[in-house]
């Protein structure tokens, strides 16, 4: 998934109904007529389908199937399990186009670009990546006298609680090495974006056994039933940090490790050394892909004076140029909000930056004439630390551009939030954007472009943005048991 820039066309608009596979796909997974919850198109708010409303009872029910299961897949080995996960990256490719369809119309993301058909190719490659990483037993002392080894045992049942804004591909980065190190998985995805999760299980159960990986769909009871359980072994989420913090607490009563991406208000430096034309593109894709809505997004961007008017001038040059639209129709590579909560909270911090002083360069509000969500890509300048629209995470297709004259201002502006998922510099010389990257609090810090992630490659935040590692090596030892055998 590293810096994912689509080439842009002219939008042609593609208005189509759903076809007969997304249709079959869709009836796989919904609640029965006149029963579940209406689930709406994020761009034209038309009623996709019906998302089953699973008890706490359903909770504990399908925790049970899981529990019983596990130690049969278990006992399959690394090999045979990685197989399956191979096969199952199979069943979603020969299910792309109607997943991504599902998703584009739940989620809100257009089918190009790097959005929906992107998300999906994501879930086979980590799906196969996960299933091709070796993790060998680790020999920590053979001295003569000692022998030991580290190994990594399966934990048991797995909880994989998941986001609205990347859900089909951040479910297989919780399912995948959970999977492969043996564990069980039951998966509880967000309120908002059901339906596609539960679509990517049900394809993906096309190739596993019974009751390895099961979804449950419900309100927060059930969530909240799920990350409790005493059966379960292991919680992964991704999402707020305020839900984050619940999940530590309720993890005091079943000792369930934790794995937490939480939220994210990512810094950019740009050093005053950058051609600000060449930048533009990589600056634009590092903040607005997925109109915004990423954890590790660029939030806010903090540019040299002596390179300032040009960077903001270059970047907002490109950005009126990229396409928004309705994510069906061909083209399109920005999309709406996916809710009116978050809506709300872009709106409202956009209008407290306009009341701040700070300039609108771009946008600066809804762009009601694509739809009810939709709102204009938009890059504020001359703004400060202090006002909200820097200081919160806004998680939309909006940036904040700050000027710096001393690049310590800058990192101490950059670490000085209780946040640390993600950070960039931006430069000419890789020496000096180095220096700079190993000052800034973050689990991740890129060098001229933003928000990239690689299968091979540990993620994690720091401070308010949680803790664990995913992907690679780390991430199957995150959902292992360490176990020493020693002689």
């Amino acid at each position: 998934m590293s810096d994912p820039t689509p080439a842009l066309a002219d939008p042609v608009i593609d208005t189509a109904a759903p076809d007969a596979d997304d249709l079959a796909l869709l009836a796989r997974v919904q609640a029965p007529e006149g029963q579940g919850r209406e689930i709406p198109d994020a761009a034209t708010r038309e009623v996709i389908g019906r998302a089953p409303v699973h008890t706490v009872a359903d909770v504990d029910a399908a925790v049970a199937r899981a529990r019983a299961a596990q130690p049969a897949w278990d006992a399959r080995g690394h090999a045979d399990r990685s197989a399956l996960l191979m096969a199952a990256a199979d069943r979603v490719e020969a299910n792309a186009e109607a997943l991504a369809r599902l998703l584009s119309r739940e989620q809100g993301k257009p089918l190009d670009g790097p959005n929906a058909r992107f998300e999906v190719g994501a879930c086979a490659a980590w799906l196969r990546a996960t299933a091709a990483t070796a993790l060998a037993p680790e020999v920590v002392v053979d001295d003569g006298e000692t022998y030991a080894e580290l190994h990594y045992r399966a934990l048991g049942v797995v909880a994989a609680v998941g986001p609205w804004n990347w859900p089909m591909m951040i479910t297989v980065w919780q399912i995948a090495p959970a999977l492969r190190m043996g564990n069980t998985v039951v998966v509880k995805p967000s309120e908002y974006t059901p339906l596609s999760v539960l679509a990517l299980v049900e394809v993906l159960n096309d190739a596993l056994p019974d009751d390895v990986l099961i979804a449950v769909s419900g309100d927060r009871d059930a969530g909240a039933r799920l990350v409790a359980h005493p059966d379960v072994d292991k919680v992964m989420f991704t999402g707020s940090t305020a839900t984050g913090r619940k999940i530590i607490e309720s993890s005091a009563g079943n000792l369930a490790r934790l794995t937490l991406e939480l939220g994210g208000n990512d810094a950019g430096i740009v050093l005053s050394d950058v051609d600000p034309a060449g930048i533009a593109e990589g600056l634009f894709w590092g903040a607005f892909i997925n109109t915004g809505q990423t954890c590790a997004a660029l939030k806010r961007l903090y540019v040299h004076d002596d390179v300032y008017d040009a960077v903001v001038d270059a970047l907002a040059e490109y950005a009126a140029h990229v396409p928004m639209g309705r994510g069906l129709d061909a083209g399109t590579v920005l999309g709406p909000l996916q809710n009116a909560q978050q809506f709300d909270i872009v709106d409202r911090l956009v209008a407290d930056a306009k009341a701040s002083g700070a300039r609108v360069v771009l946008g600066g509000g809804p762009a009601s004439d694509l739809g009810e969500l939709f709102y204009r890509t938009t890059i504020v300048a001359d703004i400060t630390d202090g006002v909200a629209l820097v200081d919160e995470e806004q998680f939309g297709p909006v940036l904040p551009v700050i000027r710096y004259r001393d690049v310590e201002q800058a990192i101490a502006s950059a670490n000085g939030l209780d946040v640390g998922l993600g950070a960039s510099v931006w430069s000419s010389d890789r020496d000096a954007a180095r220096e700079v990257a190993a000052r800034l609090q973050a689990g991740t810090v890129w060098i001229n472009s933003h928000g990239g992630v690689h299968p091979l490659v540990p993620f994690g935040g720091v401070k308010g943005s949680g803790y664990g590692l995913e992907f690679g090596v780390e991430g199957l030892k995150a959902l292992g048991v360490p176990q020493v055998i020693n002689g």
